[in-house]
């Protein structure tokens, strides 16, 4: 039973959030998801299956899981996990693998990427600001992901994109 539910894993679990350049949503985020469930299903560290398990949400992040206490991911795990995820990318239509996106919400809520330049720009336009909710890619375990994956910029590194107040 090497796959759980995502509210299953403990807060030390190592974590890996794959955000969407563009929303996967209808039968592209079927298509996604069911790859990845069945990669999660046969997912094994030197023969040993993987305790994992998987999120989605906002149509953008994908967050992958791993007890490491009950089974240690190794790095030829972790590289079968990112080449799955790469091959799909065309079937999805968007990006999943590599760094440089930013995240935020936008005044309807709907969830906006760009590169920093773009944020930053987004912010010194009036249209981002520290209250503006982001989202941190970078976190590296289930617990920091419950607890401050999306937050206000000011509480976030996005803070430091944000223009100085004078």
């Amino acid at each position: 039973m090497p796959v759980v539910r995502f509210d299953a894993l403990p807060d030390d679990a190592r974590a890996w959030v794959f955000g969407a350049a563009a929303p996967v949503v209808g039968a592209a985020a079927q298509s996604l998801l069911t790859t990845v469930d069945a990669h999660l299903a046969n997912w094994r560290a030197h023969g040993t299956p993987l305790v994992c398990a998987r999120a989605w949400r906002d149509d953008r992040f994908l967050v992958i899981g791993v007890d490491e206490a009950a089974t240690g991911a190794t790095g030829c795990s972790i590289d079968g996990l990112f080449h799955v995820l790469r091959d799909i990318e065309s079937l999805v239509g968007t990006t999943l693998v590599g760094g440089g996106t930013v995240y935020w919400r936008d005044a309807a809520g709907a969830v906006v990427s760009g590169t920093r330049p773009v944020f930053r720009e987004a912010a010194a336009a009036g249209d981002v600001a520290g209250d503006t909710h982001v989202f941190d890619t970078t976190v590296t375990t289930v617990g920091a992901y419950r607890l401050g994956f999306e937050k206000a910029a000011s509480g976030s590194w996005h803070g430091k994109l944000l223009p100085v107040a004078r």
